[in-house]
C-alpha cells in the first residue's frame, strides 16, 4: 500500500491510535522502506506541556510514524479504509534518542523514518528504524527504536 499527497485515503484507520493519543496529522508519503508524516501541535494535545510538545509526545509522535512502514504490509492492497486487520505495536527497545528541542504550540513539524531491518515470522513483525523529526528543516529529533507488530 502506497500512500502520497494526492491520495485521500484516511490512514487514521491504519493506525490503532485515536485522540488524543494520536500524534500524526498527515502521511505525506509511505512505501515498503520509508515514511513521511506531519504533525501540527495543538494546545490540546496530551503531550503539550507550558506550551512545547513534552519529549514524551515527541517519541510518541515518531513511534507512530515508524511502525506505519511495517503496519501497511498487514492489509490487503484494495482495503483502503483499514477495515481488514486490526494491529498492535509495541516498542520493544528505544537504542538511541537524542532530543535537541522541543517545538511549541501551533507548529508544524515533520517526522521522516527509514526501515533498518525487519523480521516476520509469520504473524508477527520485529523491526528497528531510524527516525528523523525536523521543524522548520531543523533537526530536533534523532532516534532508533524497535518495534514488535503482530495481528490483535
Amino acid at each position: 500500500m502506497k500512500f502520497s499527497r494526492e491520495d485521500h485515503i484516511e490512514f487514521k484507520n491504519f493506525l490503532p491510535h485515536r485522540d488524543p493519543m494520536l500524534l500524526v496529522s498527515k502521511l505525506v508519503s509511505i512505501d515498503a522502506n520509508s515514511v513521511h508524516s506531519q504533525f501540527k501541535i495543538t494546545p490540546d494535545c496530551v503531550f503539550v506541556k507550558e506550551g512545547k510538545l513534552s519529549e514524551t509526545g515527541l517519541i510518541e509522535n515518531a513511534a507512530q510514524t515508524c511502525s506505519s512502514i511495517v503496519g501497511q504490509s498487514y492489509f490487503d492492497k484494495d482495503d483502503l479504509d483499514g477495515k481488514g486487520n486490526k494491529l498492535v505495536g509495541y516498542i520493544s527497545a528505544i537504542k538511541k534518542v537524542e532530543i535537541f528541542c522541543l517545538p511549541k504550540e501551533g507548529e508544524i513539524i515533520a517526522t521522516k523514518a527509514v526501515l533498518i531491518s525487519r523480521f516476520d515470522t509469520g504473524s508477527v513483525t520485529i523491526c528497528s528504524i531510524e527516525c528523523s523529526t525536523f521543524n522548520n528543516d531543523e533537526l530536533i529529533v534523532a532516534c532508533t527504536l524497535n518495534f514488535l507488530i503482530h495481528e490483535a
